[in-house]
């Protein structure tokens, strides 16, 4: 099989998917993994060139942001393999083969390490199943990784579940009072906040400052804050370059509410060095 005739396949497995035909879709995609999988085999001398590709560090992954090509696409493969077994996990669960779904969606994280939203499905995969151990482990490392609050917001709601179920309301409650503060709009937010109206897991009886002194001694939110106003200010650093100075400022004082104004400074700096900025550089606008 070529690669052209691979991506071919994979568009082909996503269109069963979108009718409703996922027990032929799930045939096609664990064919079309194992032909990629022994391509890759054949054809890339080391594994570090294809696997677990990660940022270890905020630096890292500054300096990576803006690549037009995403550094974890296996361009030898045409598709990336992230894509193909997440779509081939959510097959197996529509079919309701959910331990096939389950080691699926792993080797879905095992190519793409760094996409939280992987994460929080092989989690959810794993609750299902009773593992609680492994749904809260994964949910733990969404907040070394996440830059997109949503996904934060999915890891402060399973842990709140966790707390209320194991008779811990106000560690509940706090979990709730932080994903609240992310701002976005969550469905699954809502309702938990509404079941947990007037009793003792209620967000309402926390103000925020609260609630983050409750999760910090948790050690949950250590890293999100710093990854969201990484996100915060890198768009910012984009808007000031387009000239956009409002748009800038208020990003960058939503950066300084979530981290403090030291780590703020010190995160522009970061950004600018990935940027390439020279020493002594003017500060962009509205920063």
């Amino acid at each position: 099989m070529d690669l052209d005739q691979m991506t071919s396949d994979l568009a082909a497995a996503e269109a069963l998917l979108a009718t409703g035909e996922a027990e032929k879709a799930a045939e096609s995609l664990a064919a079309l993994a194992a032909d990629a999988e022994e391509y890759v085999d054949r054809n890339c001398p080391t594994t570090e060139e294809v696997q677990y590709f990660s940022f270890p560090t905020i630096y890292d992954r500054l300096a990576y942001r803006r690549v037009e090509r995403d550094p974890r696409r296996l361009e030898d493969v045409g598709e990336p393999l992230d894509r193909l077994y997440g779509d081939l996990a959510y097959a197996y669960v529509h079919t309701g083969d959910y331990d096939r779904a389950r080691e699926a969606m792993k080797q879905a994280v095992r190519w793409n390490p760094m996409d939280c939203a992987h994460r929080l499905d092989l989690a959810e995969l794993y609750r299902v199943d009773g593992n609680l151990q492994e749904w809260l482990g994964l949910s733990y490392s969404v907040f070394q990784r996440a830059s997109d609050p949503a996904h934060l917001v999915r890891a402060y709601v399973n842990f709140a579940r966790y707390f209320g179920q194991s008779g811990q309301p106000k560690l509940a409650a706090a979990c709730l009072k932080c994903a609240q503060r992310l701002e976005v709009a969550d469905a699954l937010l809502e309702q938990e906040v509404g079941a947990a109206k007037g009793t003792e897991s209620d967000p309402d009886a926390l103000t925020y400052e609260e609630a983050g002194q409750l999760v910090e001694g948790e050690g949950i939110p250590e890293g999100a804050n710093a990854e969201i106003a990484v996100c915060l200010l890198m768009c910012a650093t984009d808007a000031a370059a387009a000239g956009e100075r409002k748009l800038a400022t208020a990003l960058t004082l939503q950066a300084r509410d979530l981290v403090g104004e030291a780590a703020c400074k010190a995160l522009i700096a970061l950004i600018r060095e990935a940027d390439g900025d020279a020493p002594g550089a003017p500060e962009k606008d509205g920063q």
